[in-house]
């Protein structure tokens, strides 16, 4: 074996997952790693209703309760929808950042001003009419720019870009996907640094330094009887054991009164959602009327399409690389955003005032648990949907204090951060022409959002909605960074081997033969009732195989890399 080969094979297994993408824990296990999901998933779904209640109007925390819950059921659907009918990768749907600025834009018109008096008379039916009439408004946005997103999945648009990026494209989009997180953990954190401090140290041990420690149990079954079994419970619950720790000291330190009245540290905070919310709640499309469209909200929602899809790439092959699986085929690709634009559609009908993405939170929770199993994925997408349903336990977790959730965003935004830079391991870092383009594309992806956040005017065409379009794409960090890096890296010259794609290209054929990397075959619908029809291959969100090969290689293009045969 050549120094390269033992090189890649050592990169191969370094991995040390406990579970890949294809291996199922027991069910009682799964059930708790994905409460782990939920929990990691819970802070950043919970801020958008959040942020958007009090610009729809709202000012009932039984209504905002209401769109929490109706967010959190969407979410559970739309993980079930992605991995058993997407691109079935351990990936979780939540909540979009991507929608808030257009959103934003939109509820900024003058005829969606909130009146004098609402914040007075919060269950006034008068108020609560006016609120309706403003997420009846997004909701159509939403449903109409999410067939946008459909489109661009299931024509194979998708998967035909894909041939032209490789490592050096990837690399930026996802570091900058943690590194533009750092304000959400920032905010979060900062409400009380010692909880937060206490948060990250514990997950930190678990996770890092426990990960080898397992833990006796007492176990039966029926061959053995009542027998000893031993846990690595450190290394599959860090999240667990972290947030429990941290919301201890924050319930300590807010009945002794050393956390201020009305601080974000207290765990007293959101009580009174709790008392308020209903025991039991279905949400249902049109749940607040019949949902209506103007141009300027589609047109900003488009722009939010865009940023998301851009951001749901690089979660792929983040969440690809953490859970064990080769890298995304194109089908797997497209089939992941069209599915995605479904669940945004359906997001938008049933209300939830935002749409739905790829979580990056959870990909850190992979990387973290070392558990890259897709049952433990959905098993979370089913807690997320029945806790939903159950108003006053979703409430309860609503409770979490700000700076718990904060240190945990530190450590899984950080990993994140990590997994991007680890993909330039294929390219050549001592080619000036790799590290201008790898440079160059996250400052710009830091530089340009950040200008348009301190100059909020500054994109001004005399266009109100190619200025809200514009203004979305170039505040998003990972499309700024991503576009970049895309078309420098096909436009400056530079060899297959320079630019890493030819190391990517036989990591994606050649990772089956891992110990801990799945086979190509895990990107298959389930039951494999599709992979064999001839219609197959005319379908760019279908697997296809060759027949020559017995249906076992993958066809042309299912490896997403520029042909090196035109090098």
């Amino acid at each position: 074996m050549s120094n390269s080969e033992e090189t890649q094979k050592q990169d191969e297994n370094s991995l040390q997952l406990t579970y890949n993408i294809a291996q199922n824990p027991p069910w009682g296990l799964s059930i708790f790693l994905g409460l782990q999901h939920y929990l990691a998933m819970f802070g950043g779904v919970l801020s958008v209703p959040l942020l958007l209640a009090p610009m729809m109007c709202v000012n009932d925390p039984v209504v905002t309760g209401e769109l929490i819950n109706t967010i959190f059921f969407i979410s559970g659907i739309a993980t079930l929808m992605q991995t058993c009918l997407g691109n079935r990768l351990p990936i979780v749907q939540g909540s979009t950042f991507s929608y808030i600025v257009p959103t934003i834009a939109l509820l900024s018109l003058p005829q969606f001003q909130c009146p004098a008096g609402f914040k007075e008379n919060p269950t006034n039916s008068t108020f609560n009419g006016i609120w309706k009439i403003r997420i009846r408004e997004i909701q159509g946005a939403v449903m109409v720019s999410s067939l946008v997103q459909m489109i661009i999945g299931f024509t194979g648009l998708i998967g035909f870009l894909l041939r032209f990026i490789g490592p050096i494209t990837i690399a930026p989009t996802i570091t900058l996907i943690g590194l533009s997180l750092f304000p959400v953990s920032s905010n979060y954190a900062g409400a009380h640094w010692g909880v937060a401090a206490l948060t990250i140290i514990i997950l930190v041990i678990c996770s890092q330094f426990l990960v080898n420690v397992k833990v006796p149990f007492p176990a039966y079954s029926k061959s053995k009887g009542f027998h000893k079994i031993r846990v690595a419970i450190f290394s599959l619950f860090p999240v667990l054991f972290a947030v429990a720790g941290g919301w201890i000291l924050s319930a300590i330190l807010t009945s002794t009164g050393n956390i201020p009245t009305g601080s974000k540290a207290r765990t007293d905070l959101r009580s009174s959602v709790l008392s308020k919310s209903l025991w039991f709640r279905v949400p249902y499309p049109g749940q607040w009327g019949t949902p209506t469209i103007s141009i300027a909200g589609v047109f900003g929602m488009c722009a939010g399409v865009i940023a998301g899809i851009l951001e749901s790439i690089g979660d792929y092959f983040a969440c690809a690389r953490l859970s064990g699986a080769p890298t995304p085929p194109s089908h797997a690709m497209n089939r992941g955003i069209g599915v995605e634009g479904v669940a945004c559609f359906l997001a938008g009908a049933i209300g939830t005032g935002n749409a739905t993405t790829s979580f990056s939170q959870n990909i850190g929770v992979i990387g973290t648990t070392k558990v890259g199993s897709r049952r433990v994925v959905q098993v979370g997408a089913l807690l997320t949907i029945a806790l939903a349903l159950v108003g006053k336990f979703g409430a309860i977790f609503s409770t979490i204090p700000d700076p718990v959730i904060g240190g945990v965003f530190c450590c899984m935004f950080g990993l994140i951060t990590a997994v991007g830079i680890s993909n330039l391991q294929y390219v050549n870092l001592n080619s000036v022409r790799n590290l201008f383009i790898v440079g160059f594309s996250i400052i710009m992806g830091m530089v340009i959002p950040d200008y348009l956040r301190k100059n909020p005017g500054a994109i001004e065409i005399g266009v109100t909605e190619l200025n809200q379009v514009i203004s979305v794409l170039l505040s998003t960090s990972m499309a700024i960074g991503g576009l970049i890096a895309f078309t420098l890296d096909n436009i400056i010259p530079g060899t297959a081997e320079e630019r890493g794609i030819r190391k990517w290209r036989d990591l994606g054929n050649k990772s089956s033969e891992a110990s801990n990397v799945a086979s190509i075959h895990v990107y298959d619908l389930p039951f494999g009732f599709t992979n064999k029809w001839k219609i197959s291959k005319y379908l760019p969100f279908l697997p296809y195989y060759d027949e020559e090969n017995n249906f076992d290689i993958p066809a042309e293009n299912t490896v997403n890399m520029v042909d090196l045969t035109k090098e």
